[in-house]
């Protein structure tokens, strides 16, 4: 096909390229008369020639011309020749095929020989393969005999060491002390007397036949002698000044185990042990706390809150520390409660006593942040024994407060200010009691922000209010009305402040403060200079060289300048003579004394400056003092303050 290819590219220059029609090829094949049409069918040849314009060989031999008759005698020629050549071939190495065919015939024989060997091999190891199995199944037969034997023999073991009764173990028991190596000895026999009560197959044996009668001998002998010596121990816990705690914690607790044993092996002996400890540690609660011990002896008095809050922190590291016990000595919480009935009940009856007759809300208060302190150890603690009973007291104080306050406030708005009134400036004495009664109640409430209370106090400072306006109306003058005001505001504030943080109460009071201290500080001024202060209210503003009906002159001014200039030192005098009797405070009367001469040197700077406005205002400039002159005597009773 390369010559074709080679011979057709040839020819490309030479000749124009002959597309070649296979049709037309087709059509030149002769079929020749003596073929038998019955032999030979056409059917689909043309469907086949067609397949063969594709074939590049087909092609190839078609494009040069040649016919397939004498292209196929080409082929079978090729073949025939082909086939004698290797006939040829064949014959040349027909003694080497023979030689061939000895060795394979050689080779046959001796694999046949090596098959009948093998055969003899394979069925030895098949006669091997199964005594290997019944070896195999004989070991497994004896391993698992074994293992049952293994676990006969542990069992077995643990059987007869959980029933045998050791003679040391019986020694200790019934001739031992009660000491660590006796509790040991103790907890073996509660295994072994749980261990034959339990099983059921240990209760068909006949070995406990032989061992159940000394079992039971050894518990009658071990309750019996435990119970003899708990007994002792709680008997140690009624003597004078013992420190119950310190022997719970040090001397019981190391033999809890006992009442382990009892409760489990002696139900009746147990309910005894725990009766008797009930009735010792109700003696031992019921005695006084040693608060009151301390001030019989020394004839001390204390307020109802401190016994009521040392009564409290008594109460709550006794239960802390007795729960804790019971719980770890008895392994029941109910004893606790149990033991601290009667206690809780002494108190409340203490308590339902007290409340109804007390009328100190400061204390009621004080009282209900120690509960709310104490509940806030406990809960610290993790110890619930005293949760109910606190908040049971917290419910009780609750309402007393609430009525206490309320009388408070309704004595307030109820107060008769006939009665109460006092031709005293100085502050009043139920102003001074209010006081001190909210700066307590706003200590108290601090690190509480409770709203409720302070809606309350809220309410005590209106009625307050209105209560210290009707006493300042009684005064006549209104001067005097303004310095009680001033007096029991100034007072109110001292004590807040003291107390710490006063709040919203606090800033009120400093409001009504400042405004009754600029209304004196008018009325003091107007006392000695209201001619001067009346002119700068109404006259000082205007513009004299404006046109006007009444323009300001200096024959009006003249008497205002004159009349200062020749009293003004006198009449501050007078104004700190006056400021001093009248506030109690000395620090708020120098205060507004200074407010007042300040005051004083604005009205006359407004006064000077109207002056200079004015036509032939110069010609009182003599007659004018310095505003230096008014600064140096302001600043000579500010160094007095």
């Amino acid at each position: 096909m390369a010559d074709v290819a080679a011979n057709n590219a040839n020819h490309t220059n030479e000749t124009p390229k002959h597309v070649f029609d296979f049709g037309a090829f087709v059509g030149d094949l002769i079929v020749e008369e003596d073929a038998c049409s019955d032999d030979i069918s056409l059917e689909g040849l043309q469907q086949e020639l067609e397949e063969c314009t594709n074939d590049d060989v087909v092609a190839n031999i078609l494009s040069k011309g040649v016919k397939l008759r004498e292209y196929t005698k080409g082929v079978e020629n090729n073949l025939r020749k082909v086939e004698l050549d290797s006939i040829q071939d064949y014959i040349k190495e027909s003694d080497n095929l023979v030689s061939l065919h000895d060795q394979i015939r050689d080779c046959d024989s001796i694999l046949s020989q090596m098959e009948t060997l093998l055969s003899g091999f394979q069925v030895e190891i098949g006669s091997i393969s199964s005594d290997i199995k019944i070896l195999q199944e004989k070991s497994m037969d004896m391993g698992l005999k074994l293992k049952n034997r293994k676990v006969a023999e542990s069992k077995l073991a643990k059987f007869v060491e959980d029933i045998i009764v050791p003679p040391r173990m019986v020694d200790i028991i019934v001739d031992g002390e009660v000491n660590d190596e006796y509790m040991r000895s103790l907890d073996i026999l509660s295994k072994k007397l749980k261990f034959v009560e339990v099983d059921p197959m240990v209760k068909a044996s006949k070995a406990l036949k032989d061992v159940q009668p000394e079992l039971e001998k050894l518990r009658q002998k071990a309750v019996s002698k435990v119970f003899d010596f708990m007994v002792q121990k709680l008997q140690a816990l009624r003597k004078p000044k013992t420190n119950i705690q310190i022997l719970q914690q040090n001397v019981l607790l190391k033999y809890k185990f006992v009442t382990f044993f009892l409760k489990e092996h002696s139900k009746e002996v147990y309910n005894e042990v725990r009766a008797a400890y009930m009735d010792t540690m109700n003696k031992e609660i019921d005695q006084p706390s040693l608060i009151p011990h301390i001030a019989e002896a020394s004839s001390l008095k204390y307020p109802y809150e401190v016994l009521f809050r040392s009564l409290h922190k008594l109460l709550m590291d006794t239960a802390t520390s007795e729960y804790m016990f019971c719980d770890e000595f008895f392994g029941e919480e109910s004893i606790f409660y149990e033991i601290f009935a009667g206690p809780f009940a002494v108190i409340d009856e203490h308590l339902n006593s007290i409340l109804p007759n007390c009328y100190d809300a400061i204390g009621l208060m004080l009282m209900i942040r120690i509960i709310h302190q104490h509940q806030l150890i406990m809960s610290r603690r993790r110890i619930p024994c005293l949760d109910s009973y606190l908040d049971k007291v917290n419910i009780s104080l609750w309402p007393r407060f609430k009525m206490v306050f309320d009388m408070h406030l309704s004595s307030l708005r109820n107060a008769n200010v006939k009665l109460l009134w006092e031709d005293d400036i100085h502050p009043h004495y139920v102003m001074r009691r209010y006081a001190e009664f909210t700066a307590s109640l706003i200590h108290l409430n601090v690190e509480y922000g409770d709203g409720q209370l302070e809606l309350n106090m809220e309410r005590l400072r209106m009625a307050m209010d209105d209560l210290l306006m009707k006493l300042a109306k009684m005064f006549s003058k209104p001067k005097l009305q303004t310095v009680f005001l001033i007096n029991n505001y100034d007072m109110t504030i001292s004590v807040l402040k003291e107390a710490g943080e006063g709040g919203k109460i606090q800033l009120h009071f400093e409001e009504l403060l400042k405004s009754n201290t600029a209304l004196f500080v008018e009325e003091l001024l107007m006392e000695h200079f209201s001619d001067l202060i009346k002119f700068v209210k109404t006259r000082a503003s205007e513009d004299p060289n404006a046109s006007s009906e009444r323009p300001i002159t200096v024959a009006e001014v003249e008497p205002l300048v004159k009349d200062f200039a020749s009293r003004w030192k006198a009449a501050i005098e007078l104004m700190h003579k006056d400021v001093i009797t009248s506030f109690s405070n000395f620090l708020c009367g120098m205060e507004i004394l200074r407010a007042a001469l300040t005051q004083l040197l604005l009205y006359y700077t407004r006064l000077s400056d109207c002056i200079k406005r004015i036509n032939g205002g110069s010609a009182l400039n003599k007659d004018l003092v310095s505003i230096s002159s008014i600064m140096y005597e302001i600043r000579k009773y500010s160094r007095t303050f």
